[in-house]
């Protein structure tokens, strides 16, 4: 199944199957939502995809020559593979974000105000 993208839609594609929204497309690309959103369009009218997921698994299938025609057994085995990779990735990110904090004080400074000097109480009192 192979579709000829202009290289605007091959950027496009590669952005969503990695994962970026259509929003921040267009604010990498420099265009506008609607035009992504045509180019998503004609992208999955070209490659026969209706969904992300499948635009995602089109572009990596693609992208590093896996067979579309794999046995049940393969694209089992592949899958599984590639949801190790990416469980592994993502536990990794989550762990630095959620590890515990060193604990520290805070530090807290005492000001101090002394009262006027005992000698100017003195001249008062007298």
């Amino acid at each position: 199944m192979t579709a000829v993208l202009t290289k605007q839609e091959e950027r496009i594609s590669e952005m969503i199957a990695w994962g970026a929204a259509k929003k921040d497309v267009a604010r990498l690309l420099y265009i506008s939502e609607h035009t992504v959103d045509k180019h998503v369009r004609n992208i999955y009218e070209k490659t026969g995809c209706s969904k992300i997921n499948e635009l995602s698994a089109w572009w990596f299938c693609t992208r590093f020559n896996i067979s579309f025609s794999l046995s049940p057994l393969v694209t089992k085995m592949v899958s599984i593979a590639l949801l190790i990779i990416f469980s592994y990735g993502e536990i990794k990110e989550t762990s630095q974000i959620t590890q515990p904090r060193l604990r520290t004080r805070a530090r807290t400074e005492r000001v101090v105000t002394r009262s006027r000097s005992p000698r100017y109480r003195e001249e008062l009192i007298a």
